[in-house]
C-alpha cells in the first residue's frame, strides 16, 4: 500500500468515529479527496483503494488530468471546490459533476446557461464566507439565504447545499454552527464543511461531507 492509501484509510477509521460520537448513520458523511496538486499517479492508488468521490480547486489543472482517470474510472464524481471564473463556466460544466462555490449573480446566471446548453444537470452548493473576509471568495453569511433563492426563482437553478471555509486563525465550530443555521433557513439540506485540520468537529456540527486533501495525499508542495 503507498501512504496515500493508508492515510485514506485512517481518515475513513476518523469520519466513521466521528459520525458514532454525533449519533449519525454510518455514511452519513461523504469523503471528498481533495487532490488539488497531486498528478494522475498520485490519485489513481487512491482510487484503487475504493475512494470515488474528489475535488479540484482550478478549472484548468482538472482538465489535464481528470478526463482520462475518468474513461478508466467511469463512476468517480468530481468536484469543483475553488473560485470559479465566469469565463470558465463552459469547461466547468463539462468537466465536473458537482461545483460547490456559486457565490454571485453572474455565476449562477452562466452555469445555468452553459447547464441549458450541454444538457447537464450538476449538483450546485451556494459558497459562504461566514468569517466575511475579503481575500476570500463566498457570498456574505446575510445575503445567502436570499441568493439561494434568487438561484432558484430567477435562474432556476436547484441549489443542494452551502460550503464555507472557516478562518484558519479562528475557533471552527461558530463558523459550521452559523452555517448549518443558514442552510436549514435556505431550505437546503447538504452541507459541505471541514478541512484535514477540522474535519472531526464539522462532523459534530452537520457536515454531510467534508474535503479532505494533506491528510490523504500529504502537504502540497
Amino acid at each position: 500500500m503507498t501512504s496515500a492509501v493508508e492515510q485514506l484509510h485512517a481518515v475513513e477509521a476518523k469520519i466513521a468515529s466521528a459520525e458514532r460520537e454525533a449519533k449519525r448513520g454510518p455514511g452519513a458523511v461523504t469523503l471528498v479527496a481533495v487532490s488539488k496538486t497531486f498528478a494522475a499517479e498520485d490519485i489513481r492508488p487512491v482510487i484503487e483503494a475504493g475512494q470515488r468521490v474528489f475535488g479540484e480547486n482550478r478549472v484548468q489543472e482538472a482538465q489535464g488530468k481528470w478526463p482520462a482517470l475518468r474513461e478508466a474510472f467511469p463512476d468517480l464524481e468530481l468536484h469543483l471546490i475553488g473560485p470559479l471564473q465566469s469565463n470558465k463556466a463552459k469547461e466547468a460544466v463539462a468537466l465536473f459533476d458537482v461545483i460547490e462555490t456559486v457565490d454571485r449573480e453572474k455565476i449562477a446566471a452562466e452555469l445555468a446557461k452553459e447547464m441549458t446548453r450541454q444538457g447537464r444537470t450538476l449538483k450546485l452548493y451556494v459558497q459562504v464566507n461566514t468569517g466575511s473576509e475579503p481575500q476570500k471568495a463566498g457570498i456574505e453569511p446575510r445575503e445567502a439565504v436570499a441568493f439561494v433563492k434568487r438561484c432558484r426563482d430567477v435562474h432556476g437553478l436547484a441549489i443542494e447545499g452551502l460550503m464555507c471555509i472557516p478562518p484558519a486563525d479562528e475557533n471552527p465550530g461558530p463558523h459550521f454552527a452559523l452555517l448549518e443555521k443558514l442552510a436549514r433557513e435556505a431550505g437546503v439540506g447538504k452541507l459541505s464543511m471541514g478541512m484535514s485540520g477540522d474535519y472531526e468537529t464539522a462532523i459534530a456540527f452537520g457536515a454531510t461531507s467534508v474535503r479532505v486533501g494533506s491528510a490523504i495525499f500529504g502537504s502540497r508542495t
